[in-house]
């Protein structure tokens, strides 16, 4: 008869939770870059290709150059643009993944030279870089590794290695011409990793550039194109997971060893990336980008709001408007707040100069010393009683905390769980007036390329057959949707159809994963389990 390996979880004594001290302390501590980026917040991508002319997302090259004449083209607007809408730094695509160069690169002929707009002389990066400057801006850019013109896929793959050596070559001088001739760059996008070697350039050229995907990323993609981060959204994650260049929100961990924080990207256009004569009417609502603020921004994530030029080379003055809108919403309500304060240790309070109705609490934490917090409770002080108002797990870089509309006296912030002393870098009380979105707590699907599948109701059972590959360690983590413990009271792994316990064990003690071994490929794999709290989540596997 099968034997079941039971993997049973010691819990901690019951004592107070406004007590618990989780052993140790955080691991990842970010760098002062990556602190200065997490401050930039809000940030506007801006995607302008050959497919603007062919009404679609991916360039097929079948564009004549002489038809790209962009005559209008004014950087000056886009900067303008991204300032009214309170974004501090703009992230330009400078090639796509059809491989048109927005710039005079000395690389390929398929590029902005080879074209009419002003004589064949105009360099657009250069223009927006300056038209940055000018504005205080940061400017990021886009250099896509698959390029259809010359024969790369994803992540700048060739299918000969001959191929690749020119195109290694290629790439690592168009990148060479970007981080040398335009000033400062802050953030550089390998979307979708990258292949070729490009850890020297990145060395020489922008040390403290963050790093978007590739084996040197610095952030991390959140995981989805819909605008919205999980909470709780952890900053840290464990070394392995960032070792692989396409990590996820999904992949967050408190105790992780490695500080890479989210970017959230989204398209105001939604889901279109790039203007055609069709999405005009998609434009998102007022309504829709207060959601995705309160989803990203406030939780702790960098928003990176996407806007497209059209074939004159403006942004429609439509789109304008409306991010426009929504930068002035965002100021509106948490520009000013009614009073803040800051300090260390589990308990921070705040007095208000006279009673007042408030409905938004702001937190950080000084992440200069890591993400220390776990667990949190705000409460409200009135008629000198203390009502708790809201609470959560992950304050991180920010928590914005809806909290019902209560006339108090003052704020309390009690944390309840930590590793390590808190270091509060603000509390803020806010009175709004407006409520927050009715989705503004929702859990968004998160994708991660090592996800195995997902369980419900506290019961996991998958087939992982498909994913293994080699016979060789995997380890399988657990990932509750909306965050929280992930303990696994029991699991089984059967090949084909028969129990295995001598294959399955836990990792170190974690109470999220397991290590599984598998001897030989061949066999059907089937994972059970049962967590200890109902609920649903996902099930990432990785090879050790």
């Amino acid at each position: 008869m099968p034997r079941i390996l039971i993997l049973w979880v010691l819990l901690l004594p019951v004592c107070s939770r406004s007590q618990v001290d989780l052993p140790g302390g955080p691991n990842a501590i970010p760098t002062a870059r990556q602190r200065a980026w997490q401050d930039l917040g809000l940030g506007m991508f801006v995607h302008f290709a050959p497919n603007t002319w062919q009404d679609r997302e991916y360039d097929d090259l079948s564009t004549p150059l002489q038809d790209i004449n962009p005559a209008r083209l004014d950087t000056d607007q886009w900067a303008d643009t991204a300032a009214r809408m309170g974004a501090k730094y703009i992230v330009f695509v400078a090639k796509h993944a059809g491989g048109f160069c927005m710039w005079q690169t000395g690389t390929t002929d398929y590029s902005i030279r080879s074209t009419p707009w002003r004589g064949g002389k105009g360099d657009i990066v250069a223009d927006l870089a300056a038209s940055c400057r000018k504005r205080g801006i940061k400017l990021g850019l886009y250099l896509s590794p698959q390029d259809a013109r010359h024969g790369a896929g994803n992540g700048g793959r060739c299918k000969t290695a001959e191929a690749q050596e020119a195109y290694n070559d290629l790439y690592r001088r168009q990148l060479t011409e970007l981080l040398s001739n335009y000033g400062e760059i802050t953030e550089i996008w390998f979307d979708g990793s990258v292949a070729v070697p490009v850890g020297d350039i990145l060395r020489r050229f922008a040390p403290g550039a963050m790093i978007f995907q590739g084996p040197h990323a610095t952030i991390r993609w959140v995981g989805n194109e819909q605008g919205f981060a999980p909470y709780p959204a952890w900053n840290a994650l464990p070394a392995r997971d960032a070792r692989t260049g396409i990590a996820t929100a999904m992949h967050g961990d408190p105790d992780g060893d490695v500080w890479m924080p989210n970017e959230v990207d989204v398209s105001l256009r939604r889901p279109n990336w790039f203007w055609s004569t069709k999405n005009h009417i998609r434009i998102m609502t007022l309504d829709q980008l207060m959601e995705i603020y309160y989803r990203s921004v406030g939780r702790g994530a960098n928003l990176l709001l996407n806007l497209t030029p059209d074939r004159s080379g403006l942004i429609p003055e439509a789109d304008i408007a409306r991010v426009e809108e929504f930068g002035r919403e965002v100021r509106r309500r948490f520009g000013r707040s009614l009073a803040e304060t800051h300090g260390s240790g589990k308990t921070l309070e705040l007095k208000l100069k006279a009673p007042a109705r408030i409905d938004h609490v702001i937190l950080q934490e000084d992440i200069r010393r890591g993400e220390r917090i776990r667990e949190y409770v705000v409460e409200g002080k009135t008629q000198e009683k203390w009502m708790r108002l809201g609470g959560g797990s992950a304050i991180g870089q920010m928590r914005v905390q809806p909290v019902e509309p209560t006339a108090v006296e003052g704020l309390r912030l009690r944390i309840t769980q930590a590793a390590g002393t808190p270091q509060i870098r603000r509390l803020a009380a806010f009175a709004t007036g407006s409520p927050p979105p009715k989705t503004w707590d929702d859990p968004p699907r998160v994708w991660a390329d090592d996800a195995a599948g997902r369980w419900a109701n506290g019961q996991v059972d998958l087939d992982l057959t498909r994913r293994i590959d080699a016979a060789t360690q995997y380890r399988l983590r657990f990932v509750p949707e909306g965050g929280g413990p992930a303990g696994i009271s029991e699991a089984e792994v059967l090949l084909d159809g028969v129990a295995q316990p001598d294959l399955l064990r836990p990792e170190n003690g974690r109470s999220d994963s397991l290590l599984l071994t598998i001897p030989a490929t061949g066999h059907k794999v089937q994972l059970r389990a049962r967590m200890q709290v109902a609920g649903s989540g996902t099930v990432l596997i990785q090879k050790r």
